[in-house]
């Protein structure tokens, strides 16, 4: 499965060189909801891609984005404040008696500390970061889709929830950020043949077991090409609520990923089949197949993520 991947989370980049639309009323929806306070995660990369707005409803975003960090960096601040007087008075006991909790608070607030300050620093920065466009399950990603004759570029969750499914399919399926070939006309039969994506990626992440333990390794095609990931999506609604989500289809690992230790690999498609992926012909599986089969095979090379 692809745990993770370091993803193109600008979407400029599918408009530039897929010449893809923006679904901007999508991503509207997507950063209201998020300032309103629903749970939604989205990579630092895709916020800095509306820093310099040129159009009404990226200037809305973009003021959006703000106000969410000033929002959150209040809250971070506000918890800063309590972490460092639990571990203030933690340290006061333990200079006249050592007792288990005070040794817990001291090391539970030296960490959060930690990472409350990191955090903090990040919504300050403006430079990007390589991590700064890595998505794990639950976090959104810009992805290309078929729409009314044009590729189109919408935001979506990477863990697909399908239609007409209870939302505590997230907690019953977690796995569901992947699609396995083998079960596409399966648990996928909604989708297949359907509902198709494309992820581009520069690389993922597996976790692997090794001699030295689980380890989490860094793939990446040795020709530097951008893998182009065949995917499923699904609009899921209740009522007013929607939710965007898609999942990765992978097959039987390649071979230089098998050594690795990992037992799947993503289908990364040629160039020339993305139309025909986008827009599939539901009565033509096989065609679909015959596509995964024709697969780009860029060798893999790997190395122990940072």
């Amino acid at each position: 499965m692809c745990f993770s991947a370091q993803v193109w989370a600008d979407y400029e980049r599918y408009t530039r060189r897929f010449d893809a639309r923006m679904d901007i009323n999508t991503f509207v929806r997507l950063y209201v909801d998020r300032k309103r306070g629903d749970r939604i995660k989205i990579p630092f990369a895709m916020d800095a891609a509306f820093a310099r707005p040129t159009s009404p409803e990226e200037q809305q975003i973009h003021a959006l984005i703000q106000q969410y960090n000033q929002d959150e960096a209040t809250r971070l601040e506000q918890d800063l404040f309590k972490q460092v007087k639990r571990l203030n008075d933690a340290q006061r006991t333990l200079q006249t008696r050592t007792t288990k909790k005070a040794t817990e608070d001291v090391r539970i607030a030296t960490s959060r500390i930690a990472q409350i300050k990191g955090r903090l620093a990040d919504l300050r920065r403006t430079a990007l970061l390589p991590r700064d466009s890595r998505i794990f399950p639950g976090m959104v990603a810009p992805v290309m889709v078929w729409e009314d004759g044009a590729r189109v570029v919408k935001p979506m969750r990477y863990q697909c929830r399908p239609a007409g499914k209870p939302a505590f399919y997230d907690r019953k399926f977690p796995g569901t950020y992947n699609a396995r070939r083998d079960s596409l006309e399966g648990f996928w039969k909604a989708q297949f043949g359907h509902h198709h994506a494309l992820m581009v990626a520069d690389r993922f992440y597996e976790n692997v077991d090794t001699p030295e333990g689980n380890q989490v390794l860094e793939f990446e095609p040795r020709t530097g090409e951008p893998m182009l990931v065949a995917c499923l999506w699904s609009r899921w609604t209740d009522g007013d609520e929607e939710l965007l989500s898609f999942a990765a289809i992978t097959d039987e690992p390649e071979p230089e990923v098998a050594a690795a230790g990992h037992d799947r690999t993503i289908i990364n498609i040629k160039p020339e089949h993305i139309d025909a992926w986008l827009n599939p012909d539901p009565q033509d599986l096989s065609a679909l197949y015959a596509i995964f089969d024709d697969r780009q095979h860029p060798h893999y090379e790997h190395r122990k993520a940072a």
